[in-house]
């Protein structure tokens, strides 16, 4: 669009340029760049923004970034000077006018909005051929190399008959045969017992497929597993991150090795074939043994597989 690419070339001629994200909570590597950042959740936030400047239409860029830098949750690089250290991390941060906060506070939307029903059909088939519905925000876990965990709290879960009620207009508005229930924790959800049952008893007999993308090896029961055992599913993904017992007490994501081959055989003895793993290799203290063990636990959870199902068992890594 041959806008200036920093900043403080941009006057109040061209679109303000904001981001926001998980990635904005390490704003400074931008911060030339980007008219202001938000901090947080954006839902709320953005609305005020927006209202905050159709008040402002003819004010000048300083003016409207001053209006902005008012909102909690917004940071504004200009209004702020930064010193660096010797190897080029931040020494300090300080506003440089009254109205820009010392610290900049996160936005949090108290109650999750109303889901979103509404989806644009593709005409072709996509990968993620469904609706999502986030049911949970937030995790208490606190694995010790997860970003999203901490900086998403507090956990907040939505009500049973408000996903509901999202499920039925969204089958209305769109006819998806599929619906994904999202959260960084699906399987901590407090409600989800509740909720597969809810959906298998209504949906059973028109083939509505639900999934769990986000499930925890140590809370996803064999009745869980039962409950969305109709669904069209080729298979599980699990994040067990490291593949030793030590490692994983570690990052404070500990479970048995036990634990991992017995989901294994409840997912195999329930007629799905694939079961997804996440390993991350790069842990502190870790040693090739450690990465070694990612194979070998791979090959058991495998080997369940092959006696349950035969050759038609895989194991993804």
């Amino acid at each position: 669009a041959e806008m200036p690419v920093r900043s403080l070339e941009r006057d109040a001629s061209y679109p303000l340029v904001i981001a926001g994200g998980h990635a904005c909570y390490n704003p400074e590597p931008m911060s030339a760049f980007i008219d202001a950042f938000v901090i947080g959740e954006g839902e709320e936030i953005i609305v005020e923004v927006a209202r905050t400047l159709q008040q402002m239409r003819d004010a000048t860029r300083d003016e409207q970034l001053h209006a902005i830098a008012r909102i909690q949750g917004m940071y504004v690089p200009r209004f702020y000077d930064v010193t660096y250290n010797i190897d080029n991390t931040v020494a300090c941060i300080e506003p440089n006018t009254p109205v820009a906060p010392a610290r900049v506070l996160k936005h949090v939307v108290p109650v999750l909005p109303k889901p979103f029903t509404k989806f644009l059909i593709p005409n072709i088939d996509t990968v993620h051929n469904r609706a999502p519905i986030e049911i949970m925000r937030g995790c208490t876990r606190g694995c010790r190399f997860c970003h999203a965990g901490m900086v998403t709290r507090p956990v907040r879960e939505r009500p049973v008959p408000e996903v509901m009620a999202a499920i039925a207009e969204i089958i209305e508005n769109t006819g998806f045969e599929e619906i994904s229930l999202l959260s960084l924790s699906s399987s901590d959800y407090v409600y989800v017992d509740e909720l597969t049952k809810t959906v298998k008893e209504k949906y059973a007999e028109s083939g509505l497929s639900m999934s769990l993308p986000s499930l925890r090896i140590e809370s996803t029961s064999a009745e869980l597993l039962d409950r969305i055992g109709d669904t069209r599913r080729s298979g599980f993904t699990f994040a067990p991150e490291a593949a030793t017992e030590h490692m994983r007490n570690r990052i404070n994501k500990y479970v048995p090795d036990e634990t991992v081959l017995q989901t294994a055989r409840d997912v195999y003895s329930r007629g799905w074939r694939t079961i997804k793993f996440y390993f991350m290799i790069g842990h502190p203290d870790e040693t090739l043994e450690d990465v070694q063990a990612i194979a070998d636990l791979c090959n058991a959870v495998l080997k369940e597989g092959r006696r349950i199902l035969g050759n038609k068992a895989t194991v993804n890594v």
